[in-house]
């Protein structure tokens, strides 16, 4: 399975969040310009985050984004599965689709899909962004973040 970009900007924008200091608010441009990805496509991740209550965006001058919850408590399989748009892995994943295979009564290939598939969101949600982001201080080295230290 692949994640979808909007997937991946999601969790590298809290994975960002975490490596920071809880305190310190982050602006979309600075996140976008430690990973050089868009900023227009992060605006719109970023509003769906707060929208979930991942992160915190305060309006206005010296606004930002923040956690909204400790990393403890943002669980990865959670965010994958309100991130994704769908987990079809394939057209006869669709209820009520268009789509029909002439092997669909026979065929265990959607069984052992559906299994692998439930497998790999089991194996997500065993970790939380804190686990991710276990070593905060290799993390701000590698995306530029500056601290207040």
């Amino acid at each position: 399975m692949r994640l979808t970009n909007y997937t991946d900007f999601s969790l590298r924008t809290l994975i960002f969040l975490a490596a920071k200091d809880p305190s310190e608010l982050s602006t979309i441009t600075e996140i976008a310009e430690a990973y050089s990805i868009s900023k227009n496509h992060l605006t719109k991740v970023v509003h769906e985050l707060g929208k979930i209550g991942a992160i915190e965006t305060l309006r206005g001058r010296g606004g930002g984004i923040r956690l909204a919850i400790p990393p403890e408590e943002i669980n990865i399989g959670a965010i994958v599965r309100k991130t994704e748009e769908d987990f079809k892995l394939v057209p006869c994943f669709e209820e009520g689709g268009s789509h029909t295979c002439v092997i669909s009564p026979v065929c265990s290939l959607k069984h052992a899909l559906h299994r692998a598939l439930t497998a790999y969101l089991s194996v997500l949600d065993e970790y939380t962004l804190a686990d991710l982001v276990a070593t905060p201080h290799d993390y701000r080295v590698l995306l530029g973040i500056e601290t207040r230290e």
